[in-house]
């Protein structure tokens, strides 16, 4: 089938175009960089500049959302905040009315968005049926959600995938760890209380599959391990995967000294549990911790010989 992916050159989109064109689906990527595009997600993908760019015989049967500056990479200045909102919200409502003016609609769309959607909950067990805590994340995520929604108007089915903290071996959390780490410099952040909600890469592309393969799955999902940690947890696990200590926690205070308002991404907890997935029989290849560490270090490594 046609499939256009956005963000399909990131960390999440680029391993899920790859995982798609391998099943032999005829994949498009839309990207402010076509020219990149065949290098990062292989000489049989499609590269698509602008939504401008479409033609009218083009009919996708499956869209797939994943666009959006990066959370972690600057702090979070009001200029770098609404360029988030922007590189989100704003090219969603401009994919729907792309969808709208269709004469071949999707069958589906996948829209992203985050367990950020529910603020900072401390220990409260979180499913997709829980009530939000108001901050800057959750109305990032609920406002991206909404501008993805209004597809469903036109008869497209809609999900949306409220991703947990990404495992992978090429990017992500994990390659920001690493490094500190594998040196014996690791360590809690803040008092480590507080609830790290993950999943490992390979079973957020199954979701992905999964709802492409199930007409009966719409609205909001949560990406997340059935097995959230602590960050304590967390830290520990990975020491013990690496044969290192973890003896270095980071003060809460100087989390925000040097991050600002983005410290609440790494302080703020969310003990998110998959309750619609595992409702409708997902089974997870990486369900625990150790598991999906083991794996992604060990491509680490290949990747390093």
């Amino acid at each position: 089938m046609n499939i256009l992916i956005t963000g399909g050159t990131g960390f999440i989109g680029h391993a899920l175009t790859q995982h798609l064109s391998k099943q032999g689906h005829a994949v498009t990527v839309l990207s402010r960089n076509p020219d990149k595009v065949a290098a990062i997600c292989g000489p049989g993908v499609n590269a698509l500049g602008d939504l401008k760019q479409r033609k009218a015989e083009d009919a996708y049967r499956v869209i797939i959302n994943l666009a959006g500056e990066p959370i972690f990479d600057a702090r979070w200045t009001e200029a770098r905040k609404k360029l988030m909102r922007d590189s989100r919200i704003d090219l969603t409502g401009q994919l729907v009315d792309s969808i709208e003016r269709m004469t071949v609609k999707p069958d589906l769309l996948i829209s992203g968005s985050a367990i950020g959607y529910y603020g900072d909950q401390g220990d409260t067990v979180l499913t997709e049926q829980s009530e939000p805590r108001p901050d800057f994340s959750h109305r990032l995520c609920a406002d991206w959600e909404q501008a993805a929604q209004r597809a469903s108007l036109f008869g497209v089915r809609v999900c949306l995938i409220r991703t947990g903290l990404v495992i992978a071996e090429d990017g992500g959390l994990l390659k920001r760890m690493l490094l500190p780490f594998r040196f014996g410099l690791g360590g809690r952040l803040g008092s480590g209380r507080q609830w790290m909600s993950w999943i490992h890469r390979e079973d957020w592309i199954a979701i992905a599959q999964t709802m492409i393969n199930d007409g009966s799955m719409q609205g909001a999902y949560n990406a997340t391990a059935p097995n959230p940690v602590t960050n304590r947890e967390f830290t520990q696990t990975l020491a013990y995967c690496l044969n290192r200590p973890a003896l270095l926690p980071i003060p809460a205070r100087l989390l925000k000294t040097l991050l600002g308002e983005m410290s609440e991404l790494v302080l703020g907890s969310q003990r998110v549990m998959p309750e619609r997935l595992l409702a409708q029989g997902f089974e997870f290849q990486y369900p625990d911790l150790v598991s999906a560490l083991k794996q992604a270090l060990m491509k680490q490594e290949m990747l390093e010989t």
